[in-house]
């Protein structure tokens, strides 16, 4: 038999229309503060490329075998070897590794509870919902708490006593220069670390558990039965980010690096694996934060046309007294929701357009405004003349 039970719930037509009414609230404060947040979006998207441009156009390129005191204060950019003074360790199982950052990720064996409901409309606007849940055994890593279940009997998860951590370098130097955490926390490139049989050893040595303990395609795992899991089992991977040459664009102060403050707002600091020129990281940023504001511009759409569809939902509900006519009415507040969300959409990143960027704006609309003057008098210039009609003359007999 399946691991699974239902439950059935149903809700008058009464409490769904209260319910409705609920949802108009929230969806009118969804709206809201969407047209805020899109508002906000491009003042964040004109102030980040402001900021880019400012950047790239105060940039210096300074050397890391030797630091310049006339650079002080100046936004900068250097390329160069990572080192580091000390190794990494996770003292729980003994691991040392040398590199820039080492992280343990942890999974526990444990109960996850999934649920799916189906909805049934009944005549005279009732709804009744059948909600199957469904309990099987996974990897996860963190904690699932198995009191919040709906059926708790039978699937407590034990607690999770390892956790994952991430080992970084407190200091490096970069050559010269002297690197600590703002700068270290940038720096990307973590590649999977894999285990030996070899280090079992000394990982069996540091571990204080008492779970047997074995090393299985580079990770440890901790329980009796590799091959067939028990409820709180775990397994233990690492990844390791390498030292090596990074390349820097922010602010020097003394032998550090700060983030710079731009006049536009924006206070920048950048960091890159491998040696890469200055003009490209100002490219990739400007990239970064067109795709940024495209997505944020998507997802506030994508949110206006939840809140408008709530704004409209007890148009449906009070017709699902005969189910196929509330039926037709979602679909059409659903076509209504997104055409005011595009509407209003789009309305608000015009309007911000306009304060943000007010010449841009002009221009483009003057250009508009242009090329539909001369679509339209080009369409009359090519209008073909009326043909002209010649009287006839009657012949006398």
């Amino acid at each position: 038999m399946s691991d699974s039970f239902q439950e059935v719930t149903s809700v008058s037509w009464f409490g769904r229309i209260k319910r409705a009414v609920g949802g108009v609230i929230f969806g009118l404060l969804l709206v809201v503060l969407m047209v805020i947040g899109l508002f906000w979006n491009e003042g964040r998207a004109v102030q980040t490329a402001r900021s880019l441009a400012e950047g790239a156009g105060a940039v210096v390129s300074a050397n890391a075998d030797s630091v310049d005191a006339a650079n002080d204060g100046k936004l900068v950019h250097v390329s160069g070897p990572v080192t580091a003074d000390s190794g990494l360790a996770d003292p729980d199982f003994g691991i040392a590794a040398q590199g820039l950052r080492l992280s343990r990720s942890a999974e526990m064996y444990q109960w996850k509870e999934e649920s799916k409901s189906e909805t049934t409309k009944k005549l005279g606007g009732g709804e009744e919902t059948v909600t199957t849940y469904s309990y099987s055994k996974v990897w996860d890593d963190s904690q699932i708490d198995s009191s919040d279940f709906k059926k708790p009997d039978g699937h407590q998860n034990p607690p999770m006593a390892i956790r994952s951590r991430t080992f970084q370098i407190p200091q490096g130097k970069l050559v010269a220069f002297d690197l600590d955490t703002p700068v270290l926390d940038r720096i990307e490139g973590d590649k999977a670390y894999s285990l030996s049989p070899d280090q079992s050893a000394a990982i069996k040595a540091a571990y204080t558990g008492t779970r047997p303990l074995s090393i299985v395609d580079g990770k440890i795992y901790l329980g009796a039965d590799t091959t067939t899991p028990a409820l709180g089992d775990y397994r233990i991977g690492y990844e390791l980010a390498p030292l090596g040459v990074i390349s820097i664009v922010a602010r020097q102060a003394g032998s550090r690096f700060e983030p710079y403050q731009t006049e536009a707002g924006d206070a920048l600091l950048m960091v890159d694996t491998g040696t890469v020129p200055a003009d490209k990281m100002f490219a990739e940023a400007v990239s970064a934060n067109t795709l940024i504001t495209w997505l944020l511009r998507a997802a506030g759409l994508l949110l206006l046309t939840i809140g408008f569809a709530l704004f409209l939902s007890p148009i449906g509900v009070i017709l699902d007294v005969i189910p196929f006519l509330g039926s037709m009415a979602r679909m059409g507040t659903g076509i209504i929701a997104f055409f005011l969300a595009i509407l209003v959409g789009t309305t608000t990143i015009a309007i911000a357009w306009f304060w943000y960027r007010p010449v841009l704006a002009v221009g483009i609309l003057a250009a508009g405004v242009i090329a539909a003057a001369a679509v339209y008098y080009l369409g009359r210039s090519r209008k073909p003349a009326e043909p002209t009609v010649t009287p006839s003359v009657g012949t006398a007999t």
